[in-house]
């Protein structure tokens, strides 16, 4: 389809392109007060048909011998001698095709071709040289341009799926680091209380069926990012029983608000093995969540204090940052501070 669609491009501009071409020349012609109506078309038909015919010949060369292929320099190489020979060539059939139209309305005015030739073929040149170095150089420009933008198209697609490769690197970094730790709660609460283990199995299992279905190469609702970080902290909750308090606040309309999968349950997963669980007395998350027409600002905050000097930059926090820079590039943001004295914000910029 892209070829024939192609094709007939071409063939429209070669029509109207040596169509007006020999229109000029009818029109300087008819300027003449000897004008004569049937040989100027006879000259029109045949001036179209030279043109095309020795450009299109040349283009038949160019596809056979792969100069659309080549590089910018190795085909500037082979156009100069080329737009000489196929100029030549013009200038002797021009100068054929004149002979003959006169030959045919007025012979009995015509000097020998080889006369006519010798006083005309020079001129005859030049404006080959000129009309052919135009249609050459248009012709291998459009083509540069299309194998451009072809080359463009080509590396766009291969970024979207090193970008992919990236991704999925990095969701097999996290599957396994958030199946350790629910595992190592599940693990603490068989022993001393089958029941609440059995609600975390049933919560883990409704987790792990949304990190196996959700693809993490691209964004998901915030809502049900925001479920997710909620049946994550029961979860939790099920082993810190009081120590641990959350709470979470969702925006009225979220609808249409995408965010990066687990970009969320991160920043909760770092609170608490950071925060809450170095505490006897744990503390709280609280997961609050801003929208405004250009961002989405999200924050979790927990009861706890950042270690002067530590760098923080622990394998989870590591993947959001990558999996920020692979969605959003410089546009998304990620900060960890010490809000007040004993509560610490992880706060997530991203545009919508």
């Amino acid at each position: 389809m892209l070829r024939s669609k192609s094709f007939s491009i071409y063939w429209l501009c070669q029509l109207a392109g040596w169509s007006l071409a020999a229109l000029y020349w009818s029109y300087n012609a008819f300027a003449d007060s000897h004008f004569d109506v049937v040989q100027g078309l006879a000259d029109f038909v045949l001036d179209v048909i030279i043109g095309i015919g020795l450009t299109h010949g040349y283009r038949a060369l160019v596809l056979r011998w792969g100069w659309l292929r080549l590089d910018l320099k190795a085909l500037l190489v082979r156009l100069v001698p080329s737009i000489i020979i196929v100029s030549a060539l013009y200038s002797l059939c021009i100068a054929a095709k004149l002979y003959g139209v006169r030959w045919f309305f007025m012979p009995a005015q015509l000097l020998s071709f080889t006369t006519f030739f010798t006083a005309n073929g020079f001129t005859l040149f030049i404006t080959g040289t000129r009309l052919l170095a135009i249609w050459v150089l248009a012709y291998h420009l459009y083509h540069y341009a299309q194998r451009e933008i072809a080359i463009a198209h080509e590396n766009a697609r291969l970024s979207v799926i090193a970008k992919e490769a990236q991704l999925g690197r990095l969701a097999a970094q996290l599957n396994p680091h958030f199946f350790f730790n629910s595992l190592n709660t599940i693990k603490f609460l068989i022993a001393s209380h089958p029941t609440n283990a059995r609600r975390s199995i049933d919560l883990l299992s409704g987790l792990l069926r949304h990190t196996l279905y959700t693809p993490h190469d691209t964004l998901m609702p915030l809502a049900e990012e925001l479920g997710r970080v909620n049946d994550y902290l029961e979860l939790e909750r099920l082993r810190f029983e009081e120590r641990l308090h959350y709470t979470i606040g969702v925006p009225d309309n979220t609808d249409g608000v995408l965010v990066p999968p687990f970009c969320i349950q991160t920043l909760v997963e770092n609170a608490l093995k950071h925060g809450i669980d170095r505490r006897k007395v744990g503390g709280h998350i609280s997961v609050t969540v801003l929208l405004s027409l250009k961002r989405v600002t999200i924050s979790v905050c927990n009861t706890g204090t950042l270690i002067p000097g530590q760098t923080h930059t622990g394998l989870g926090l590591q993947n959001l940052r990558g999996r920020l820079h692979l969605h959003y590039g410089a546009q998304a943001d990620f900060i960890l501070r010490q809000k007040e004295a004993d509560v610490v914000e992880a706060e997530l910029l991203i545009p919508r």
